[in-house]
């Protein structure tokens, strides 16, 4: 149990019967009135996003979530294999657990697997990974301005939006929490 004077993002909550995370939280003290926090929660694992209001010092019930650092290898038909970097425990995470982090999850990624209770809740990734573009389209001379993009298809299969004048083989920095493109690497 916590007050609602404890909350911080990433903090997971127990509210009719689900788990909620912490997304954003901002105490208030009007003029007039009791002190309230205002929320923004999210469904840990539906995805869902909701605001909710509570008064200042509520106790709220909080989850116990086991955060590991774990090792992506393989996938094994719908199933995800990751291991425990500290215990070598391997364990099968399901494609709907894992959700959009598919799109940038290469053999042998670090990522945080979030567990409660046993069950895995949801993988998180840094906040940008390297990735190979395996195909795009050839740019045209003259492409170099920063206006414009084409897609290009990555080497986990995804495929984003990059400027036209980057070529099949180039590694690029992508953004895991919206799939967008960031910046070209240089070997």
């Amino acid at each position: 149990m916590a007050t609602t004077n404890d909350l911080k993002n990433g903090m997971v909550l127990k509210i009719d019967n689900g788990l909620w995370s912490v997304v954003e939280f901002q105490h208030v003290k009007p003029g007039k009135g009791p002190a309230f926090v205002r929320t923004k929660l999210k469904n840990v694992l539906s995805g869902k996003i909701v605001d909710k209001t509570f008064n200042a010092g509520l106790k709220v019930e909080t989850a116990t979530v086991d955060r590991r650092d774990m090792t992506y290898l393989y996938q094994d038909g719908q199933d995800f294999v990751f291991m425990d970097d500290s215990t070598y425990e391997q364990i099968m995470v399901p494609k709907e657990t894992v959700g959009d982090a598919a799109n940038f999850m290469l053999e042998n990624q670090s990522a945080i697997v979030s567990m409660h209770e046993g069950s895995v809740l949801f993988i998180e990734l840094p906040a940008s990974v390297v990735l190979e573009i395996t195909y795009t389209e050839p740019g045209l001379q003259g492409d170099r301005s920063s206006a414009g993009t084409k897609p290009a298809t990555l080497e986990t299969g995804y495929e984003i939006q990059v400027p036209l004048f980057l070529e099949t083989g180039t590694k690029v920095k992508v953004d895991t929490r919206n799939g967008s493109y960031i910046s070209r690497v240089n070997d």
